[in-house]
C-alpha cells in the first residue's frame, strides 16, 4: 500500500498549476490540455483523454480510477442495494487505491493532488452508475473542515485513517425542521465547565449508519444577533455515550448509500471536540460549501453522460417496426437534443471545476453549477428512460437506477430554490 501511495503522490503531484508562458513549447501545451478533443468529438462521452482541463497525468489516475470502480464496485452494488450499505472492506480497498482524500494535502497525509483529481474519482464512480460508496462525501466535504480549521491533534487523529478508509466521516447538518435553512437548526451544546453538552437530532445523514466520525452543526449562543453567528461546529465520535445511531433510512434511490438519523441525548464532548473556532461554524459551512456544490454538479452531469451512453447503446440495439430504435427519425432527433445539452453543460462544468482549481469559484457560481447540472440530471433521467420504454422501468436495467437516484440530486446541497435565491441575491445585490 505505501508503494502505490507514494507512486500516486508522484503522479498526482505532477497534476499541479504550471507556469504559463505566452510561447507554450508543444509538451506544455499538451499538459494543459490545449490539444486534447472536446466531448462532442469524441467517440463517446466517456472516453478518457478529452477536455481542456486535463493531463496525460490525469488520464493515467483515471484509467486507474475506472478499473477499481469497474473491478472492486460494480460487480457489488447490487448486493450492497439489499443491505443498505457498502462493505467496510469496500472503504479500506479504497484507501489503498489513493482514492480516498486525493486533494487533502501531503502534510496531513493526504496525497496533495489537485481538485481535478479529486473530480476524476466523482466521475468515475457515475459512469459505472453504482451512488453507494459515499467516498466524495467523506474525502471532498467532510475531510476539507477538519484539515482547514481542526487543530493539529485533531488533524493528526482523523485524517490519516480517513485517508486509509479505516474511520468513515459524515457531516450532520439537516435535521426534521430544518433542511436548507442552516440558520433553522435546533440542536445546541451548551457549556458545562471545559466541556460541551450535546442536545439534538439530525436526518437524511449520507454515511450517518456506518459513521466514525462525525462533524454537527449546532447552536452555541441563542443569544447571537443572529443565528448564523451563534453556530458551532463538533467532531462527534462513533461510541461516544449519548450519540445514538436511528436507522438507515428506506429510500426511492441512492438504495447502497446507508443514509441514518442520529440522535445526540446529553452527549459530553470535550473542549478539544470542537472544531475551529466556537460561534464560528456557520462562517466555514458558507466557506466550504461551494465545493460540496461543485461536487454534486459534476456527479451530475457525470450521470448525464453515463446515461446518454447507455441509452445510446441501447436504441442501437432495440429493434422495432422492423429497424432499430435508433433508425427512427425522433429518437435522433432526441439524442441530438440531449448530446447537445449535455455538452453544453460540460462545458460549463469544466468552467468551474478550472474556477475553483484556481480558487476563484464564487458561491452564486457554484450555485449556478448545481442547480443546472441536477436539474439537467433529472429532464435527461427522464427522456432516457421513455427511450427505454417498458425496460426502462425495470430495476435490472440501470437506466431505471440512474432514474430514481437522479431525482434527489435538486434537493440536497441546498434546494435548487435555495439555488436560485442565490443567484438572484447576487444579481439585484448593489454591492
Amino acid at each position: 500500500m505505501a508503494a502505490r501511495l507514494c507512486c500516486l503522490r508522484g503522479l498526482l503531484r505532477a497534476v499541479g498549476p504550471r507556469p504559463f508562458s505566452a510561447q507554450a513549447s508543444p509538451l506544455q501545451a499538451e499538459q494543459r490540455g490545449t490539444k486534447r478533443p472536446e466531448p462532442s468529438s469524441a467517440k463517446t462521452l466517456l472516453d478518457i483523454g478529452t477536455r481542456r482541463i486535463f493531463s496525460s497525468d490525469h488520464d493515467i489516475f483515471r484509467e486507474s480510477a475506472r478499473k477499481f470502480f469497474q473491478e472492486e464496485v460494480l460487480p457489488f452494488h447490487a448486493e450492497w442495494e439489499k443491505d443498505g450499505q457498502v462493505s467496510r472492506e469496500l472503504w479500506e480497498k479504497a484507501g489503498q487505491q489513493g482514492l480516498l482524500g486525493v486533494a487533502i494535502a501531503e502534510k496531513h497525509g493526504g496525497i496533495g493532488a489537485d481538485i481535478l483529481s479529486s473530480a476524476v474519482v466523482w466521475e468515475e464512480q457515475m459512469y459505472v452508475n453504482c451512488t453507494g460508496p459515499g467516498f466524495s462525501l467523506h474525502s471532498d466535504i467532510v475531510m476539507p473542515y477538519i484539515a482547514n480549521y481542526g487543530s493539529e491533534e485533531q488533524i493528526k487523529r482523523f485524517i490519516p485513517e480517513m485517508i486509509t478508509g479505516k474511520r468513515i466521516g459524515a457531516i450532520a447538518m439537516t435535521e426534521p425542521g430544518a433542511g436548507s435553512d442552516l440558520q433553522g437548526i435546533r440542536t445546541y451544546a451548551k457549556k458545562d465547565g471545559n466541556d460541551w453538552i450535546l442536545n439534538g437530532s439530525k436526518v437524511f445523514i449520507t454515511n450517518g449508519w456506518m459513521s466514525d466520525v462525525v462533524i454537527v452543526v449546532a447552536v452555541t449562543n441563542r443569544e447571537a444577533r443572529s443565528p448564523a453567528h451563534g453556530i458551532s461546529l463538533f467532531l462527534v465520535e462513533n461510541g461516544t455515550k449519548g450519540f445514538i445511531k436511528g436507522r438507515k433510512l428506506n429510500k426511492i434511490g441512492l438504495k447502497a448509500q446507508d443514509t441514518a438519523e442520529l440522535f445526540f441525548e446529553d452527549v459530553r464532548l470535550p473542549a478539544s471536540a470542537l472544531l475551529g473556532k466556537e460561534n464560528k461554524g456557520f462562517y466555514y459551512l458558507m466557506a466550504e460549501l461551494p465545493q460540496e456544490r461543485l461536487l454534486i454538479a459534476d456527479m451530475a452531469l457525470a450521470s448525464c453522460e453515463f446515461m446518454f451512453e447507455e441509452t445510446r447503446n441501447y436504441v442501437k440495439q432495440r429493434k422495432a417496426f422492423g429497424k432499430t430504435v435508433a433508425d427512427l427519425q425522433t429518437v435522433q432527433h432526441k439524442l441530438a437534443e440531449m448530446k447537445t445539452q449535455i455538452c453544453v453543460g460540460r462545458a460549463f462544468l469544466d468552467n468551474c471545476l478550472q474556477l475553483h482549481a484556481d480558487k476563484r469559484l464564487d458561491s452564486p457560481t457554484a450555485s449556478m453549477a448545481k442547480y443546472w447540472a441536477s436539474d439537467l440530471q433529472s429532464s435527461i433521467a427522464t427522456q432516457c428512460v421513455q427511450l427505454h420504454g417498458g425496460w426502462g422501468y425495470m430495476w435490472e436495467y440501470p437506466i431505471a437506477k440512474a432514474f430514481v437516484d437522479s431525482r434527489v440530486q435538486p434537493i440536497y446541497g441546498g434546494t435548487n430554490e435555495i439555488m436560485k435565491e442565490l443567484i438572484a441575491r447576487d444579481i439585484v445585490s448593489d454591492k
